[in-house]
């Protein structure tokens, strides 16, 4: 979140200059991730990982337009909000695990570790029966995880550093 990338800077940027907030798609969702928790991500993997696991954090995800509600009311302003349509290449939501990665992810609490798929290649052997698990399993993706409405949303960018800076500024 407000790291390179982010659309959290070029929406405070317009809401500063009374400009119209643009917005692809109010329904699209995106995990929100701040520096520390991505850096608490990377410690934990590092302490309780083993070679060739994935990390995943749990982090909370919100629509555009909640990001963009939230922003509104953390600087108390009322622009204009535009939609602009979806542009190519854009997904609606993120994935952060496969279906096939979510079933054999190992729950640890704000985490999911998954361990390397070190299975023979030998796929013959998979011919006969399949994983009747795996057609009843989702991604994990932004639409299915944790949503945070408008309210919460302002409480996890007020504590970013750099919303912190732009209300003094």
């Amino acid at each position: 979140m407000a790291s390179r990338g982010s659309v959290i800077p070029l929406f405070v940027e317009q809401i500063k200059a009374g400009k119209v907030l643009t917005i692809t798609d109010p329904d699209m969702t995106r995990f929100m991730m701040s520096l520390p928790d991505a850096v608490e991500l990377v410690l934990f993997a590092f302490n309780k990982g083993h070679q060739g696991d994935t990390f995943v954090q749990k982090a909370p995800a919100a629509t555009v337009l909640t990001l963009t509600q939230a922003l509104l009311k953390i600087f108390n302003a009322s622009n204009e909000i535009r939609i602009l349509g979806t542009r190519h290449g854009e997904k609606k939501h993120e994935a952060l695990l496969s279906q096939e990665e979510y079933l054999k992810a190992e729950d640890l609490g704000g985490y999911y570790r998954v361990a390397a798929d070190n299975r023979d290649l030998n796929y013959s052997m998979y011919y006969e029966e399949g994983e009747k698990a795996l057609s009843q399993e989702t991604d994990y993706t932004s639409e299915n995880t944790e949503r945070l409405d408008v309210e919460g949303m302002v409480q996890l960018l007020l504590k970013l550093d750099y919303i912190q800076a732009e209300l003094k500024g």
